[in-house]
């Protein structure tokens, strides 16, 4: 079993008034309800006022989701089904005669035809629109990974509707995961088998952040960690790093930690829900069958960080055949997930079995620069990135510009930026084709990108354009053929 050494683990429904008032005044964090750790001396940056400032905020933001809950949730069904009724009754103008007929369709949220927000902010389904990307070209595997990522946000009929009619390929498994911690089932996962292609590829992709499921930004606004030490024996000890622990309880980590043997009857009994352990049962049933199938993992935002991770834990648990069958990770926009410790391991271990990892970052998307890189907070990204600009422009970075958003010497170039995106928005469609027109919803955020940069650049659409329009340098060779110097840069190859 693989148990945290280390961790630092928030509870904000434990916060009460007095231990957030508390926490300004004092440094003495372990000492507060809400706060669980395993460290009798926790570092002087946490307990500085700027490290409990942050906590705060954090912890009051995730109150607040936590009591806005179902008032969230009905929002985001009301918005659907508006943004729905079109759709359903064939049209504006029908809603209206439908209504008079007495023939008006009421929107099923689990019909085919329902679109997420997401979906509605961008309709496209078909795979290369016409750009001839097929099995074997290099944008094949980035594209066919953001468009599985944008359609883990739908419902299932929707899912197969679009991978019988339009994509040709078959879904394994829709899966909504509960938390081991609080038990809400927040963490959506869908499994795809890609036929033409042989051998089978496997798609596995994770849904993002559901706008509307104050769940998934609790999640993402968690400060916890785990600190992972490796003991494989008393003269072999790894250190892991310190990993997001919002992310790690999403993936499904068990309160006991990291079962290394999934078939056991104690581990299904107390697993057999939870993302990692059904993901990992599914994909060793698919190989069973049909041997010679590889896989991808994916995710948009969330879904990144989850797609990564899943892939961290991979690593381990030693499981080598799987990794041996594991092509690629792609993410886009994915937030950071661990400390630098964490980079140097994973970025060793991608290396030794040869694990590709793409992580695409898409202009003035704020998601990719959060949580925080500083001396205060200890998340940094790894492996480099793969960075397209507002002209979909690519270019291979390190780290992305502007790493923690929040720049004042950023705010006008942002900006600036946001504006051309709303004149590119009328214009993209006689430059690229009427394929890319964007709708009036996307519009409406567009313009609210100018008082928030960076707020549109985060959607899957975006991700989308790039995946198709943009132009980045040719690949590089493979790691094992670089100085590891070089290996931020190699680890980006397709």
């Amino acid at each position: 079993m693989v148990q945290p050494k280390n961790y630092f683990v928030l509870d904000p429904r434990e916060a009460t008034v007095t231990d957030l008032m508390r926490l300004l005044f004092y440094s003495d964090l372990e000492n507060r309800k809400f706060v669980d750790t395993s460290v009798e001396n926790l570092e002087n940056r946490l307990c500085e006022f700027r490290g409990r400032w942050i906590i705060f905020v954090s912890i009051v933001v995730q109150k607040l989701l936590i009591i806005l809950r179902k008032p969230l949730s009905f929002l985001g069904f009301a918005l659907g089904f508006w943004l729905n009724l079109p759709s359903s009754n064939g049209g504006f103008f029908k809603i209206f005669l439908n209504l008079v007929k007495g023939r008006f369709i009421w929107p099923e949220k689990t019909s085919a035809t329902f679109a997420s927000i997401n979906g509605n902010l961008d309709q496209k389904v078909e795979l290369g629109l016409g750009r001839s990307i097929k099995i074997g070209d290099e944008r094949y595997k980035p594209l066919l990974s953001i468009m599985a990522s944008k359609l883990a946000y739908e419902n299932e009929h929707f899912i197969r509707s679009v991978l019988q009619d339009h994509w040709q390929m078959d879904l394994l498994g829709f899966y909504s995961c509960p938390n081991d911690f609080d038990q809400t089932r927040s963490t959506e996962v869908i499994v795809i088998r890609d036929t033409k292609d042989n051998p089978n590829l496997i798609v596995v992709s994770f849904r993002g952040t559901d706008p509307f499921n104050a769940d998934d930004w609790c999640t993402d606004l968690d400060l916890s960690w785990y600190e992972i030490v490796m003991n494989k024996n008393r003269h072999n000890v790894m250190n892991v790093g310190k990993i997001h622990g919002g992310f790690m309880k999403a993936l499904g980590l068990p309160k006991e930690g990291w079962y290394e043997e999934i078939n056991s009857d104690q581990t299904q009994n107390k697993t057999s829900q939870l993302a990692y352990y059904t993901i990992l049962r599914q994909l060793k049933e698919v190989f069973e069958q049909n041997p010679t199938s590889k896989f991808i993992l994916s995710g948009h935002s969330l879904g990144g960080a989850l797609a990564i991770l899943f892939t961290a834990v991979l690593i381990m648990h030693d499981e080598k055949e799987m990794l041996e069958r594991l092509e690629g990770v792609y993410t886009f926009g994915q937030p950071r997930v661990g400390d630098e410790d964490f980079g140097i391991y994973m970025k060793d271990k991608l290396k030794e079995f040869d694990v590709k990892y793409k992580r695409y970052v898409y202009c003035n998307d704020m998601v990719p620069r959060l949580p925080f890189d500083d001396k205060t907070l200890m998340f940094k990204h790894f492996g480099g990135c793969l960075y397209c600009d507002s002209f979909y422009k690519g270019k291979v970075e390190e780290e992305e510009p502007n790493k923690n958003y929040f720049n004042i010497f950023w705010v006008i170039p942002k900006i600036i930026n946001a504006v051309w995106e709303l004149i590119r928005s009328f214009i993209i469609s006689c430059w690229q084709g009427r394929e890319y027109r964007e709708g009036w919803l996307l519009t409406c955020f567009r313009l609210v990108a100018l008082l928030i940069p960076g707020l549109p650049a985060h959607f899957p659409n975006e991700y989308v354009n790039v995946a198709l329009l943009g132009n980045f340098p040719p690949q590089v060779p493979d790691s094992q053929n670089l100085p590891d110097d070089d290996l931020n840069v190699a680890l980006l190859r397709n």
